[in-house]
């Protein structure tokens, strides 16, 4: 498991998943999307998520914050900040998101209501969350635009999300997350439709914040620069299990799974432009058919005979290590 150590002293985790398992119903029977995940956040600190698409990220952020389908089945226990999310239900769960945890999704045209103007949609959440009156929700909500960097807040407020550019409505999304001042801020690919520019503001924006409010964030990501930049721990997915864990210094100078290594590999690098990008062979198992061991053993160079049918499960120095053969 991750550390517990934050500044030098012992704390408990914000965020604690424990032996998460995810199932689809299906005509055919259950899918499974999660197996046996285990993660931890601690007290302002970042943790980060990364993996290729189908590797189960979105299933996770979507099982902490209570969002998964009807005919989904969890198994496991979440406890954030004490509160034990995986046995809430209905309103009692969605009074927690926005106040406990809250989310920042990739897409933010599609997250905003295209009819209604900004503003009113982050005042809108004060009112129902914390019985605050219209004008002085409205007040709040400017000024929390006006914290994420948007200019001329007061009459940006008024406007819709279509008259927002790319970059601002992410802004608004994130002013929205942190308006009720939750423990835990989700960060689901924040910066993917953004251009280079604008990226780099963003993460700056969210430093800011988890510094200055005292968030902890899981971060989901594609973008190994960002989890340099920003995270103090990463988990590693892999066809739905976390394969490694650790802190980002540890993993990055010394990945001990072949798909950690892989990832990194096939950052691109200034440094090495006129060399071809480094890919990893072959694609992810299909859900409805997982793998009897070690997922990742069809495109790994270093798998043994014993990886089709089984794999082992390390943990030592802060860091979880599912593989035979480690690195």
């Amino acid at each position: 498991m991750i550390s517990d150590t934050m500044d030098g002293r012992h704390s408990q985790p914000v965020l604690q998943v424990k032996d998460l398992n995810v199932r689809y119903g299906g005509r055919s029977g259950d899918i499974s999307i999660l197996q046996d995940v285990d993660l931890a956040v601690m007290p302002g600190q970042v943790t980060a998520v990364v993996g290729e698409s189908g590797s189960g990220k979105s299933t996770l952020v979507k099982s902490i914050m209570g969002l998964l389908p009807a005919n989904a089945r969890l198994e496991g226990s979440i406890d954030l900040a004490g509160v034990r999310l995986d046995s809430l239900k209905g309103a009692a769960r969605r009074k927690l998101n926005g106040s406990l945890v809250s989310l920042i999704s990739q897409d933010a045209l599609n997250s905003l209501n295209p009819s209604t103007p900004v503003g009113y949609q982050i005042a809108e959440m004060l009112m129902v969350h914390e019985g605050r009156s219209k004008a002085d929700a409205m007040a709040q909500a400017v000024e929390l635009l006006a914290r994420t960097g948007i200019p001329d807040a007061e009459k940006r407020a008024r406007l819709y999300p279509h008259e927002f550019s790319g970059g601002m409505r992410q802004r608004a999304l994130i002013a929205m997350a942190i308006c009720l001042r939750p423990k835990l801020l989700l960060a689901d690919e924040p910066t993917t439709a953004l251009d280079a520019t604008v990226k780099l503001q963003v993460v700056k924006l969210i430093e800011g914040l988890r510094r200055d409010l005292g968030l902890s964030v899981l971060l989901v990501t594609h973008d190994m620069g960002i989890v340099a930049a920003m995270a103090d721990n990463m988990i590693v997915m892999y066809a739905g299990r976390a394969v490694e864990s650790g802190a980002v210094e540890d993993l990055f100078a010394n990945p001990r799974h072949p798909y950690t290594a892989a990832l990194i590999q096939a950052v691109p690098s200034v440094s090495v432009w006129k060399q071809r990008l480094r890919n990893i062979p072959g694609a992810p198992p299909s859900p409805p058919f997982p793998a009897h061991g070690c997922a990742f053993e069809p495109r790994c160079g270093r798998a043994i005979e014993l990886c089709a049918s089984h794999v082992d499960h390390v943990e030592t120095g802060g860091r979880t290590v599912r593989c035979n053969v480690p690195l």
